[in-house]
């Protein structure tokens, strides 16, 4: 009974990194589908209310969002790595920086290759100063939390009041550039491998503004959560998820909401996006815990904890598919295709990726791309573990 139970509490986190896939997914694939959400600006070409919409719905609910999910979970997982290596009495840092150094160079090269922006190789490079922090207790975790997003709000909140940001918008300059853009990513592969590499400094501002700080915080939150197992001792009747979910659902879509209603954003919608999306993060993490240990949807979990045991391989396979389809070494569908067939597109990839993960991983003990790093994460050869039956 207690072996059941400890594999529902793995597949738990399983099942929330393969949704934290498809939130990621839907952002992702609008860089690759168009130009224009690189360059921040509107593409004339889909501007009907439908369009609106789903730009909306996508800059509410999912915008800003998954990202941290996914990082707690890597702060999460991390802490179950350092105690199993307690366990097995193995030195843990040099294989952490194995892990985080065969993770950055993968995360390179797909930045550079398959899409424009990366996660991985940030995760690499935050990863060491979690990697240092690894022995720092609870409180000071916290604290450090505390202290990143007070700068954030004190940084961005002085860039509200005492900047003008309208000095630095070209809307004419944007479009042409969008479309410029648009046209390298249907050309060759020189083409686009250029605009990747192009996109790197401004990725990078991106990273050192907001996106650095609040993945380190969610490491740090995810490192507290996993010393103190709360994924493992949940059983769906907890009174406090409901009380995440309220407040969580609140304060997140009031600021999803104010995120969204500046359509390519200013420095204030970005300051209460940045503010509240972690609640709205937290409420969706409850709602799906309370899904999964109902009676009827417990099947949720059975579908989405393969997708997020290979969570590696899917992520760069995302971006395979999307590469595939809109740019000019593929189909070609780069900027001809609506956001809400872009959203489209994204669930279909998703959910090909969930069938392909339950084949994968019926036979093997982890994904593709997961022996790789696993191989450098042990300085061995690969291999991938083959299932017995029964």
């Amino acid at each position: 009974m207690s072996q059941v139970l400890s594999r529902t509490r793995i597949q738990d986190v399983d099942a929330l990194r393969g949704f934290a896939l498809l939130g990621i997914l839907v952002v992702n694939i609008t860089f690759a589908a168009s130009g224009f959400p690189i360059h921040v600006a509107d593409d004339p070409a889909h501007q009907s209310w439908l369009d609106q919409a789903v730009h909306w719905v996508s800059s509410t609910f999912v915008d800003m969002k998954f990202y941290l999910l996914f990082s707690f979970l890597f702060g999460y997982s991390f802490q179950l790595q350092v105690e199993a290596a307690q366990r097995a009495g193995a030195a843990f840092k040099p294989r952490m920086m194995r892990r985080l150094g065969g993770l950055f160079v993968i995360g390179a090269l797909h930045g550079i290759f398959l899409i424009t922006g990366d996660i991985l190789s940030v995760y690499a490079l935050i990863g060491l100063i979690l990697l240092a922090m690894r022995r720092v207790r609870d409180r000071t975790a916290l604290i450090v939390v505390g202290a990143i997003y007070a700068y954030l709000f004190i940084t961005l909140g002085a860039a509200v009041l005492f900047m003008d940001s309208s000095a630095f918008l070209d809307p004419a300059g944007a479009v042409a550039a969008a479309q410029e853009t648009t046209a390298n990513l249907g050309g060759s592969f020189g083409d686009i491998v250029g605009e990747h590499v192009a996109a790197l400094p401004t990725y990078g501002l991106s990273l050192l503004t907001v996106q650095g700080p609040t993945t380190l915080a969610a490491f740090l939150l995810g490192l507290v959560a996993g010393r103190r197992r709360l994924l493992a001792n949940i059983n769906g009747q907890e009174a406090v998820l409901r009380l995440i979910q309220l407040v969580g659902f609140v304060v997140g879509i009031t600021g999803g909401m104010m995120y969204a209603a500046a359509g390519n954003g200013d420095t204030g919608s970005v300051l209460a996006s940045v503010l509240t999306a972690p609640f709205l993060c937290a409420a969706y993490v409850a709602t799906l815990l309370r899904i999964m240990h109902s009676d009827k949807g417990q099947d949720v979990r059975r579908v989405l904890a393969p997708a997020g045991q290979m969570a590696l391989s899917n992520y760069l396979g995302q971006s395979v598919a999307t590469m595939l389809i809109f740019t000019g070494i593929g189909f070609g569908l780069v900027g001809q295709v609506s956001p809400l067939e872009t959203m489209g597109f994204a669930v279909a990839i998703f959910a090909v990726q969930v069938v392909l993960s339950h084949v994968w991983m019926n036979r093997y003990g982890y994904g593709p791309v997961e022996g790789v790093l696993r191989a450098i994460t042990n300085a061995n050869a690969p291999t991938w573990q083959r299932k017995t039956a029964g």
